[in-house]
């Protein structure tokens, strides 16, 4: 008897659009892909859904910084996502943006419900004001003096030279990055939800215990749960959430308050229903068979919901949102659990864009290297536990070139070599001889153990062969379903290991030379052929691409996870071998980890960033220099006060630049094909500022500012990050 099909909601953590995806985004992609694959394997009916996070100051800055809109930003973010989730083989069933009106719609509607409990109430906050920016400021947007220990040019809330922690207000001598004004200090009527409201307190004392029968939260992020709830009743604990912000603030605005938007952090969870919301209204829900609209299908009994998300988000994932679902009521419905995950570091390192530290998932997949590669390896690392996983180069090699290549795809490579030469692909009528005649069949999910067949002397290497491959089924089953994803590949690798003893032993090579041993031989090949099906079978939740390549030189219909526990047909005809997957170049791994600026040198599909003068040619590659080399470099962030097109020429824009001396400079860059001058007036771009002057039919060129490009089409002005000003050296 199956058991009954579930209905499963999953998300992910929404990733900020201020920027491409980076490899945490993939790592945590990936093993929720894994988890919803292997259930989809079962029949049960999952609704996988994704969003873009696109709200608040930084993407306002950043796109005011650009010359663009937030949501001109936000769309060009958007368009990169697709690279990567189709790289990395990741099936979202639909993918959103909290900057929509089902987001509006719910956030909206949530915070109404919330208001008529009594759960929301306003008071003055005093806060840093920037007077030229004519704007409240977040901390990151504040600097000053470290209180402690004196350092200058430390953020608003924290010192990277002591690592005291703060109030803004604490800082000696602070100063907006925005414009380098001191703030002042004014006050603002902000709105918050009451979180430690003792009938919230109890409910999330509750729920943190169990989210759902049968569920628990992992024991580290319950022992950090209990530090925020405090031994008591939690109440002295817990602290009000400010759940507003003035304008200017690019997000959803807070009905009946003029000039209130929500907080980034109280419209991003709910994001996850509007993405649900969009989904189920676009018709999509319907190919898992679910009929029901969006609400009842929210607040249906049967409905599970789950989020896999880092480390670094907990508390807003386990105190504020459940408490937000819980009493805004019907339609909405807590978590069914929430699943933590580490951060993914390279080489004991924590991987970091802006220190160079880590790889990108984009030049992974530039470089052409196998997406199922890095799958395996992942899938190999992780478990159950809040525990950072480490990217190791050599273990990376080592790992898939020993149990994808060397254990798994070897057993396929050597046997359906054979079958297909000596028997035209056609498999043994009885494959097993008398142990075969017992009717083998799959598993009942209510069987624990295999069943017992009548096992001739001659089937009995065979017959413990597929006891291990069986033995192990509600392992690996159990392994996946409790993402011990780690566990399951060495429970499989360890069947790979059986499988290959198995072959070594039977020689069925040297049987090949023996025309009286061809049932044999057909028989041992066959066996081997089917044992190889129940590990694809096992390993396609993580390697699904290749899985598909088995299931066309197989010859069979997409595998289930019935099929682990089943062997092909008698006289199953298959096709010949087919390439499943080729080795790692450690060279490919090294040319990864040194990326794409270092890697430029060599031979890349991906080229370096380049500089364009006036002529618009990209700059060579140069010898290593040295920092005093660098220095002779005085590069200054200027703003384009004005662009216009150059009479007579093909490739040439003139820019008007202010870098903050008082006057301002010409100069003539090769970036007509890739900007209309009116686009570019009011952008803030790097430029060399120490280049001689450079005399030109159409005038003096009085510098070169920065652009990138690649072997392909396009040209991309380099910007730099929201606080920038005119004049500000690079350095």
């Amino acid at each position: 008897m199956s058991a009954p099909r579930r209905k499963l909601f999953v998300t992910t953590a929404l990733p900020y659009a201020n920027g491409p995806f980076h490899i945490g985004h993939i790592m945590e992609y990936i093993q929720a892909d894994i988890w919803v694959r292997f259930q989809r394997m079962q029949d049960h009916a999952v609704h996988f859904v994704g969003a873009d996070d696109t709200h608040g100051a930084p993407i306002m800055l950043k796109a005011e910084a650009e010359g663009v809109t937030p949501q001109q930003l936000v769309a060009r973010i958007a368009a990169t996502r697709k690279k990567h989730l189709d790289g990395f083989h990741i099936r979202f069933d639909h993918w959103h943006s909290t900057d929509s009106p089902e987001n509006v719609e719910l956030s909206q509607d949530i915070y109404r419900k919330l208001k008529a409990q009594g759960l929301i109430y306003a008071k003055p906050v005093e806060q840093f004001y920037d007077p030229v920016k004519a704007m409240f400021l977040p901390d990151r947007y504040i600097k000053g003096t470290c209180p402690k220990c004196g350092t200058k040019d430390q953020y608003g809330d924290a010192c990277e030279n002591c690592s005291s922690t703060y109030a803004p207000t604490d800082l000696v001598d602070p100063y907006s990055t925005l414009t380098g004004a001191k703030p002042e200090l004014r006050k603002s009527e902000h709105l918050f939800f009451r979180l430690s409201d003792p009938a919230i307190v109890a409910f999330l004392r509750g729920w943190t215990k169990q989210p759902a029968p049968g569920q628990t939260l992992q024991p580290e992020v319950l022992n950090k749960i209990h530090e925020w709830l405090g031994d008591a009743d939690g109440a002295d604990k817990l602290t009000d959430w400010d759940i507003s912000r003035d304008a200017p603030y690019f997000g959803i605005p807070i009905p009946d308050e003029p000039g209130k938007y929500f907080y980034v952090w109280l419209d991003a969870p709910v994001g996850y229903l509007a993405s649900l919301k969009s989904y189920f209204d676009s018709g999509k829900a319907k190919a898992y068979g679910e009929q029901r609209p969006f609400a009842e299908f929210l607040s249906a009994p049967d409905t599970e919901q789950f989020h896999f998300i880092g480390k670094d988000i907990v508390y807003f994932h386990t105190l504020f949102w459940p408490a937000m679902l819980k009493f805004a009521g019907a339609p909405y419905k807590v978590p069914t659990n929430v699943f933590v995950h580490g951060f993914l570091t390279a080489l004991g390192e924590k991987m970091s864009k802006s220190r160079g530290t880590g790889i990108s998932p984009d030049y992974y997949l530039d470089l052409g290297l196998d997406p199922e590669w890095l799958r395996y390896y992942i899938a190999a690392k992780l478990n159950d536990r809040v525990e950072d996983i480490d990217f190791n180069p050599d273990d990376f090699v080592a790992r898939v070139n020993s149990d994808l290549i060397g254990k798994y795809v070897n057993i396929a490579s050597r046997l359906i070599a054979i079958i297909d030469r000596e028997f035209d692909g056609q498999l043994a009528a009885e494959p097993f001889g008398r142990f075969y005649s017992a009717k083998f069949g799959p598993l009942e999910p209510q069987e624990k153990e295999p069943r017992e067949w009548t096992i001739g002397e001659e089937d009995r290497a065979a017959a413990n062969c597929l006891a291990a491959i069986l033995g192990l089924n509600r392992e690996i089953f159990g392994a996946y379903q409790q993402r011990e994803f780690g566990k399951a590949m060495r429970s499989i690798m360890f069947l790979a290991d059986q499988i290959n003893e198995y072959v070594d032993q039977a020689r069925p090579w040297v049987l090949a030379r023996d025309p009286e041993r061809r049932i044999e031989l057909q028989r041992i090949c066959s066996f081997g052929i089917s044992a190889f099906k129940i590990l694809s079978a096992y390993l396609k939740p993580v390697l699904p691409a290749l899985a598909e390549r088995v299931e066309m030189m197989l010859q069979i219909a997409p595998m289930s996870w019935n099929d682990t526990r089943t062997i092909l047909a008698s006289s199953h005809k298959i096709q010949r071998y087919k390439h499943l997957m080729s080795r790692i170049d450690p060279k490919q791994i090294d040319a990864l980890i040194e990326g794409p600026k270092i890697a430029a040198t060599k031979p890349s599909p991906v080229a370096p960033p380049a500089a364009f003068d006036s002529a618009a040619t990209p700059a060579p590659a140069v010898p290593t220099i040295s920092i005093d080399d660098f220095g002779k470099l005085d590069l200054r962030i200027g703003r384009i006060v004005n662009a216009e097109q150059v009479d007579g020429a093909d490739k040439l824009l003139k820019l008007t630049l202010d870098i903050g001396e008082g006057r301002n400079r010409t100069v003539f860059a090769g970036i007509k094909s890739a900007y209309l001058p009116e686009d570019l007036i009011g952008r803030l771009t790097p430029m060399v500022a120490n280049l001689a002057p450079r005399k030109m039919k159409f005038g003096l060129s009085e510098g070169m500012v920065l652009a990138a490009s690649g072997e392909g089409p396009g040209i991309f002005l380099l910007a730099p990050d929201a606080g920038a000003l005119p004049g500000m050296r690079v350095k």
